[in-house]
């Protein structure tokens, strides 16, 4: 027995141990996990899927118009994870990003409802674990944003005169450079003058005077 081997284990501090407890995050992470949380896993899950991979303050904003009361919860877990990146590890908020959030189901509490000739009906109300963990990431690309004249600047631009646009000069057509030399080269003729012919104007007829006689209706 004095032979044997003995193997001891190594004693840590208890820091140490908790520091060894549990999911290990990055540098650039952080972490909050909400337990026993008293919602459905399923119908929290379809809150949480909507906000994965998300930016936190456009999701923080995405969660205060669901009206689901998971939201509510989701909302407090992600508050506290961008609390504890910015705190805890020096992150920027504006750029962290959701790369997990997750939900898992907790414990069931048995309950007993009460039916007819004594029997009884198992009713389980469900709990919900709500991890959510943030990174740090690169900036979010902004859109340039258009310039935008003011209501005064379209009011006054409106009411100045449009200015007519002038009219282009006509283009001449330019004719090839054999064309244009032969045209040049040609002898001139004269043309001949044309007598016009002479009308004879016409003479007027003469035509009696006209009387005017009373109208006489019968007798």
């Amino acid at each position: 027995m004095a032979d044997e081997l003995v193997v001891e284990r190594p004693r840590y501090h208890r820091e140490d141990r908790k520091k060894d407890r549990g999911r290990k995050v990055e540098d650039n992470q952080a972490q909050a996990i909400a337990k026993f949380i008293r919602v459905q896993p399923r119908k929290a899950r379809l809150v949480i899927d909507a906000v994965r991979g998300k930016y936190a303050e456009e999701a923080l904003s995405f969660l205060r118009f669901i009206p689901n009361r998971a939201a509510g919860y989701i909302s407090k877990v992600l508050t506290s994870a961008m609390a504890n990146a910015q705190n805890n590890h020096g992150l920027e908020i504006a750029n962290l990003k959701l790369i997990e959030a997750r939900v898992d189901e907790g414990p069931r509490m048995k309950r007993v409802q009460p039916r007819a000739q004594g029997r009884a009906y198992r009713i389980l109300k469900r709990t919900s674990h709500i991890t959510i963990i943030v990174q740090e990431v690169e900036p979010r690309p902004r859109k340039p944003k258009k310039p935008t004249a003011s209501r005064a600047q379209a009011a006054r631009a409106a009411k100045q005169p449009v200015a007519a646009k002038p009219t282009p000069a006509p283009v001449e057509e330019t004719k090839p450079v054999a064309a244009a030399a032969a045209e040049a080269t040609k002898p001139v003729v004269p043309t001949p003058a044309v007598e016009e012919p002479v009308r004879a104007t016409p003479v007027a007829e003469e035509t009696a005077p006209f009387i005017d006689r009373p109208i006489r209706h019968g007798t």
